[in-house]
């Protein structure tokens, strides 16, 4: 396969996600007067920004040959470290750091599990989803922890430049992302353990190390996320995050990212984060039921794993 296909071959879902992008803003902007408006953008941006850090980490572990289903109950349970100690007086800095440590501690914990016991990180991650959220509810006792500082408010969801600090955080994982993903070894290594991990163990690589770093940046960017929906709602609550590692997760494999692991897409996952809050504002301002709203995100989530295994197939046939 010459250099030029194999660069189409990796750029053809996010190429075809780019045009279905372009087909769904023509369409919404002739349905609906208020689409193409620069409040509406920013509502896009601010309402899907902590969907795009998530999509992030989760890119970075199913390149790697795994994927993690405790991602919304570590955003919860960070969430609801931050809240409890803000509530007690503690400093902003100190809540945000408790839940930035509990966050990436919870990944490590993931990661570490997964290569010890060498069992699937299907299982693992499904396992520790219901301790996570556990420990949130025994925490709470299921009643929702709210009035928390406005300083902390500001933190996560203050104005920079007319939009809520979320989105800027959003593109700083991003352009941090970008090299360490693409350029350097750690990237590389991610990718190679999804790709042919026995290979890379021969090679001298402590392929567990580099494991146990993605669920860790997994871990970190669920809490980085549970604090801007915290600050956002004012409030912190045990059901935060429910189910919102399978957005995530629908978001990687619809941006190119190989289900089993050996490729990453991070330009196709901001841009299927970017269509699927499209479809969501759309579905929105067309008064369409939010019922709906969760058929067309599992129906996409199903072209998309099916999209996903006939490219692989053809890759492996070509």
């Amino acid at each position: 396969m010459t250099t030029f296909k194999k660069w189409r071959s990796r750029q053809s879902a996010p190429l075809l996600l780019v045009a279905v992008c372009l087909v769904m803003m023509v369409f919404l902007s002739i349905e609906t007067r208020s689409f193409f408006s620069w409040k509406n953008v920013v509502n896009i941006l601010e309402a899907n920004s902590y969907r795009l850090i998530l999509a992030c980490g989760m890119m970075c572990v199913i390149a790697s040959g795994a994927i993690d289903l405790s991602t919304g109950s570590i955003l919860s349970f960070s969430a609801i470290c931050a809240a409890t100690v803000l509530q007690a007086g503690a400093p902003v800095w100190a809540g945000v750091l408790l839940a930035l440590v509990a966050g990436t501690a919870m990944g490590t914990i993931n990661g570490l599990l997964i290569q010890i016991t060498r069992i699937n990180a299907f299982i693992i991650t499904l396992a520790t989803s219901f301790m996570y959220r556990g420990l949130s509810l025994m925490v709470t006792k299921g009643i929702p922890i709210t009035k928390l500082p406005q300083s902390f408010r500001d933190f996560g969801c203050g104005d920079i430049f007319g939009m809520e600090s979320g989105v800027t955080m959003a593109f700083v994982v991003i352009v941090l992302l970008i090299p360490a993903f693409y350029f350097m070894r750690w990237g590389h290594y991610l990718t190679s353990l999804g790709g042919n991990p026995e290979a890379l163990k021969r090679s001298g690589v402590a392929i567990g190390r580099y494991r146990v770093s993605a669920f860790a940046l997994m871990g970190f960017l669920s809490a980085l996320a549970g604090i801007i929906i915290t600050a956002r709602l004012n409030s912190a609550e045990a059901n935060a995050g429910l189910n919102m590692e399978m957005d995530a997760i629908c978001a990687v494999i619809m941006g190119g990212t190989a289900l089993h692991g050996g490729s990453g897409s991070l330009p196709g996952t901001v841009i299927a984060v970017f269509l699927m809050g499209l479809i969501r504002n759309g579905l929105t301002l067309l008064s369409v039921s939010s019922y709906y709203q969760q058929f067309v995100t599992g129906a996409m989530l199903l072209c998309a794993v099916v999209a996903a295994e006939l490219r692989e197939r053809k890759r492996r046939i070509g």
